[in-house]
């Protein structure tokens, strides 16, 4: 039986229940590795990582460098004498920083590997229309996501399930998968499996462009980038509304697939229903946001809001 010494390194709410979860299996986290503070909101306060708090509240002792390579942030790293490192939601680690342990380095990851290799696995899983995903534990190497995998487990995703709420599911299934692993190297019974090198769907940064609705797609399509984007960083359209054209951002939907004769993008609404046109039927919205506004039920926005005759979503 190995005497575990662990570094442990993330920086969202999905990293915090791993920790949570290796603390609570009495493991000895011996320090904690999370991204700077960074200024954020309208006054541009520092905000502390949701891993850097459960930290602090949990008294364990916190590293937040800027640069992975740094000698000092090195030769605090080595000080702590590590002889493993778990990964979750954090950023690429330089070979000296992930060779260092005796037992390795291994990464928690939201997605049945290789499928879904990247930053967004959660989102493009639903954006493309999958019906199951999962987590893997694999030992990390010189490239993304491609190490030996240790550990799988499948997740199916329900035909309405917004990426909020898979994203919660995986936070639990994942955290439980990681103190699995953690049992096997404890008792030195890992067994890996290594990655098939076969051509799988990528899951990059999802940055603003990716999440515009095109209304000429089908609605299927769209119902899926729209669940994909909920709550973070939500699907956006333009409203064009008497000549000016408004951001919205839609959040909870319905659909409605049938044959009609409206463009992509048309407006259709009634005092409790707004839905638009897709081309092979009807999204319903549910509730969205304009912009500069708080985000609203779509009742709220009817009572208050009026759509111009040629209103349209572009």
């Amino acid at each position: 039986m190995r005497d575990l010494r662990i570094v442990f390194m993330g920086t969202p709410d999905f990293a915090v229940a791993t920790l949570d979860a290796i603390i609570k299996a009495n493991y000895k986290v011996v320090g904690v590795i999370t991204a700077p503070d960074k200024p954020a909101g309208r006054g541009q306060k520092l905000q502390e990582s949701a891993v850097k708090k459960y930290a602090q509240e949990n008294n364990l002792k916190i590293l937040q460098p800027t640069n992975l390579k740094n000698e000092d942030f090195l030769s605090e790293l080595k000080s702590l004498n590590a002889n493993l490192q778990v990964i979750v939601a954090f950023r690429m680690l330089p070979n000296v920083v992930w060779k260092m342990p005796k037992y390795g380095t291994f990464n928690l990851h939201a997605s049945l590997l290789p499928s879904y290799r990247g930053a967004a696995p959660i989102n493009w899983a639903i954006i493309n229309g999958e019906t199951k995903t999962g987590v893997t534990t694999f030992f990390i190497d010189e490239k993304i996501d491609t190490g030996n995998i240790i550990l799988q487990e499948e997740v199916s995703i329900e035909e309405n399930e917004t990426v909020g709420e898979l994203h919660d599911t995986l936070m639990m299934v994942g955290s439980n998968l990681v103190v699995k692993t953690l049992h096997l190297i404890k008792y030195d019974k890992v067994i890996t499996t290594k990655q098939p090198e076969i051509e799988e769907k990528a899951a990059p940064k999802i940055y603003p462009e990716t999440c515009k609705i095109k209304w000429d797609a089908s609605v299927q399509t769209i119902y899926n980038l729209i669940r994909g984007l909920n709550p973070y960083p939500a699907a956006w359209t333009l409203l064009n509304n008497n000549g000016e054209a408004i951001k919205v951002k839609i959040f909870d939907i319905k659909k409605e697939i049938i044959n009609h004769s409206f463009k992509p993008g048309s407006i259709i609404s009634s005092k409790n229903e707004l839905k638009i046109a897709a081309k092979d039927g009807f999204i319903l919205i549910e509730s969205l946001q304009l912009a500069g506004k708080k985000k609203m039920d779509v009742k709220s926005l009817l009572n208050g809001f009026t759509f111009q005759e040629n209103a349209s979503m572009l």
